[in-house]
């Protein structure tokens, strides 16, 4: 059984890593402290990869603190569902991409998270979402009061303002299971004190429930909450939780598999972009990048690769600094595993932060299409790989306009990186929406 109160908290240990965002080959060692001092070659707006061939910036190099989290074997999320973007947010043996916020007996016994006694809150994601399919499990006792809170704070007052509620709750209760706290009363889903499943459809100011099978809850909020974390609430009695995955919704494509409109490309870099005739988006040779002419601030971005050779090397830069040369947070690829151990990583690992956060665990194989979700807000990333979260990680630098020094928040272009002569990689069903 693993429990928040046996096991330190898992997010401690994503905190305060190290500069620099790029998958560049070994470069000249940095002068001390960078923080105090600007690089001789300081980074604008408007720099030019045409002109410099090469990033401007200087950064120190470390390797990122191992992370102690345990890394449970991945239940495999179906074929046809990672097609439609489900990811798993428990991975049934862990509390990776999870945060208490209350002091309870969280645990997680047979693959399902439970609790039952302590301080009245909330189990909740680390990342926030907009619009989105939530598909779970729940066992409660038939006088338990607990819920599934939707678009909501971390610690909600309010659920008529600051989160939505879906009630797990006896018929006697004021809001029995499948309403929403102090929004709309349900009486037909009652809790059967065995193993339920609900289906959760949140979209724009739209709320629709499912409770085994059965359409409950179809409600419209006139002035919608725009986005927030999931939650898993204690209130009163036992309850457990299971199976619990989400599909984002409202995701817009970026990339029509016909060519390159949308995007602006480098050709005088040695990386060769094309659209094949399968339509799938291929680079070959580099160093080079493509990049979006669309900037996105926080966002889900979801996409397809293959790498055609073992451990091949490339990278999604994000929030970049428009026009400068993959001068972002780089949400790396990359397979390969030391002496074949998933837990391992050679090189940051698909998934991975490259230099702030090493993927937990390789979950992608090379020469096959592999799914690829990431979900950025605030100071906060987090990529799913397969549906299977690898990697939490919080930015705690001081505000920054380049991403290599500091936090930047600001919206900013996404990039597809050619790494080295050796790239072969193909992309398909790019697809983003933002979060309001």
């Amino acid at each position: 059984m693993t429990s928040f109160k046996s096991v330190p908290l898992l997010f401690t240990c994503l905190l305060l890593l190290v500069f620099g965002c790029s998958s560049e080959d070994a470069q000249p060692a940095p002068s001390p402290s960078p923080e105090a001092s600007e690089p001789e070659n300081p980074v604008s707006e408007n720099s030019d990869p045409r002109a410099t061939g090469r990033s401007q910036e200087r950064e120190e190099i470390k390797e990122p603190p191992v992370l102690t989290t345990p890394s449970p074997e991945p239940i495999p999320v179906p074929a046809e569902d990672l097609a439609e973007g489900w990811i798993r947010l428990f991975d049934g043996g862990s509390f990776f991409g999870w945060k208490p916020e209350n002091d309870a007996n969280w645990a997680i016994e047979d693959g399902a998270i439970t609790v039952s006694e302590g301080e009245q809150g909330l189990l909740r994601t680390t990342s926030e979402f907009s619009d989105y399919v939530l598909r779970l499990e729940f066992k409660a006792d038939k006088s338990t009061n607990s819920g599934i809170f939707l678009r909501t704070s971390a610690t909600p007052t309010d659920p008529t303002k600051d989160c939505y509620e879906f009630n797990i709750a006896p018929t006697d209760n004021p809001f029995p299971t499948g309403s929403l706290v102090g929004r709309t009363k349900i009486e037909n889903a009652p809790t059967s004190g065995e193993w339920q499943t609900a289906e959760i459809t949140v979209q724009g100011n739209q709320i629709r429930g499912i409770v085994d099978g059965n359409l409950v809850l179809e409600y419209t909020d006139e002035s919608p909450i725009g986005r927030g974390y999931i939650g898993l609430q204690l209130n009163s009695g036992q309850v457990a939780f299971r199976n619990i995955l989400l599909r984002p919704l409202s995701l817009d494509s970026i990339f029509n598999g016909t060519d390159l409109t949308g995007w602006v490309e480098y050709p005088e870099m040695e990386s060769k972009f094309s659209v094949t005739a399968a339509g799938e988006l291929n680079v070959v040779n580099g160093r080079g990048q493509l990049e979006t002419e669309g900037h996105y601030a926080d966002f889900v971005l979801q996409l397809e690769c293959i790498s055609y050779a073992e451990a091949l090397n490339s990278g999604i830069f994000l929030r970049c600094i428009p026009g400068d040369v993959m001068m972002g947070y780089e949400s790396q690829i990359q397979n390969g595993m030391k002496d074949g151990n998933p837990l391992q990583p050679a090189d940051c690992g698909t998934g991975g932060i490259f230099r702030r956060q090493d993927a937990r665990r390789i979950v992608a194989l090379d020469n096959e299409w592999f799914h690829k979700t990431i979900v950025m807000s605030g100071n906060h990333i987090a990529v799913w790989v397969n549906g299977y979260q690898v990697s939490d990680w919080y930015d705690e630098r001081e505000a920054d306009k380049n991403p290599r020094r500091g936090l930047r928040t600001a919206a900013g272009s996404i990039m597809i990186q050619g790494h080295d002569p050796t790239t072969n990689l193909s992309f398909r069903n790019l697809r983003i929406t933002e979060l309001e």
